[in-house]
C-alpha cells in the first residue's frame, strides 16, 4: 500500500536535517545563487545529470566541488579541450612487456560526481563516451565492460559567448540531461557580500556532512513523494502541448520544429517531486512543476527557422504553454 501525502508530509520532515547540513556547507562557500543550487540538489535527490550554461565566473565549476565534499563522494574535473580523446575519459589498455599483457586503467570517469568543464569545447567521439555513460551507466575498454561507480551524476558546464573552436551538443545527445540551467549574475548585494568575503570563502575546506548511504535514502524519499492523477495529466498536457499546440488552443505551432521527447515527461515529474521535496512537502503542487519546467524543457523543445527569425527561443514557447494549458 502506497503512503498518502499526509504521512509523506512526515516522512520528508524527517529528513529535512541532511538537506539543511548540505545547504549549510555550500551556502560557506556559494553567496546567493539560490537557483542554482537548488537545480543542483533537484538533479541530486532526482538522479540525474545536469547541464549548466553561463558566463565565466559564476561558480559553476566551485558549486560542483563543494557539493562533492559535502556529500563526501568521489569527485573528478575534466576540462575538456579539441584535443581531448575518448580513452583520457573513460580509460585504456597498456600492454604491459614485462608481463606480455595488457592492463587496464580506468579513466576520470569511474568516479561519482564528474564534472565535465565546457563539454562543447571537446570534439563529437569524446562527447558521444560521455554522454554513452550517462545513458547506459558502463563502459567498455577493449572487450570488457565496466559498470560505473553508483551515484554517478555529470554535472557539464558550457560558456554562452564564445562559439568559435566549440563543438555544439546535437539535440539527441543533450536530451539525455535532465536539466539544462541557465546561470545569471549575482545581485548588486550578493556580489558586495562575495567581495567583502572573498578571503573567508577561499580559506575555507567544505566539512563532508552526508555520505553514500544518505544520498540513497534522500533519492528513495524523492521518488516515493506523492502525485495525484491530475499532476501526471497536467504534466502530459504540458507536454504534449510541445506536439500539438493547436489541440491545447495555443498559436505557436510556427515556432515549433519538433516538441519535446518522451524524456520529458519522466523528468518533469521526477523534477516535481524533487522540488516538493526542497520545499519540505511531502505532495506535489502544480506550482512544482512550473517551476522546473524550463530547466527541464528547454533543451527539448527545438525551435523553427521563424522562431529564430523573430528572436523566439524555447523559453518563450515553454511560457506561453504554461499560461495556457489548464492547470488543476
Amino acid at each position: 500500500m502506497g503512503i498518502d501525502a499526509s504521512q509523506m508530509n512526515q516522512v520528508v520532515k524527517d529528513n529535512m536535517e541532511v538537506l539543511s547540513k548540505i545547504r549549510g556547507q555550500i551556502g560557506k562557500v556559494i553567496i546567493g545563487q539560490k537557483y542554482m543550487v537548488d537545480r543542483i540538489l533537484t538533479g541530486i535527490l532526482a538522479g540525474g545529470h545536469i547541464l549548466i550554461e553561463g558566463v565565466p565566473g559564476l561558480a559553476k565549476t566551485t558549486i560542483v566541488k563543494v557539493l562533492s565534499k559535502s556529500l563526501d563522494l568521489k569527485f573528478q574535473r575534466i576540462q575538456f579541450t579539441p584535443d581531448l580523446l575518448p580513452a583520457d575519459l573513460i580509460g585504456t589498455q597498456i600492454f604491459l612487456q614485462k608481463d606480455g599483457a595488457f592492463s587496464t586503467k580506468k579513466g576520470p570517469i569511474f568516479t561519482n560526481i564528474l564534472l565535465a568543464d565546457e563539454i562543447n569545447r571537446a570534439p563529437a567521439k569524446v562527447q558521444s563516451a560521455l554522454l554513452e555513460a550517462m545513458q547506459e551507466k558502463q563502459v567498455t575498454i577493449g572487450e570488457t565492460t565496466y559498470k560505473l561507480d553508483e551515484p554517478f551524476f555529470v554535472l557539464a558546464t558550457q560558456n554562452p559567448i564564445e562559439q568559435e573552436g566549440t563543438y555544439p551538443l546535437p539535440e539527441a545527445q543533450v536530451d539525455r540531461f535532465m536539466m539544462k540551467l541557465k546561470v545569471s549574475y549575482p545581485s548588486i548585494k550578493e556580489e558586495k557580500d562575495i567581495v567583502k568575503r572573498i578571503n573567508e570563502i577561499n580559506k575555507y575546506i567544505p566539512q563532508p556532512v552526508a555520505g553514500l548511504a544518505d544520498i540513497r535514502k534522500l533519492q528513495e524519499v524523492s521518488d516515493k513523494i506523492y502525485v495525484d492523477d491530475k499532476i501526471y495529466d497536467y504534466i502530459l498536457n504540458i507536454v504534449f502541448a510541445t506536439r500539438e499546440p493547436g489541440g491545447y488552443g495555443i498559436d505557436i505551432s510556427e515556432w515549433i520544429e519538433y516538441g519535446a521527447s518522451p524524456r520529458a515527461s519522466i523528468y518533469l515529474l521526477q523534477c516535481a517531486k524533487a522540488n516538493a521535496f526542497l520545499e519540505e512537502r511531502g505532495y506535489v503542487i502544480p506550482m512544482d512543476v512550473k517551476t522546473v519546467c524550463p530547466d527541464v524543457m528547454r533543451h527539448r523543445i527545438i525551435v523553427s527557422y521563424e522562431a529564430e527569425a523573430e528572436d523566439v527561443t524555447s523559453d518563450d514557447v515553454i511560457k506561453k504553454i504554461l499560461e495556457r494549458v489548464t492547470v488543476p
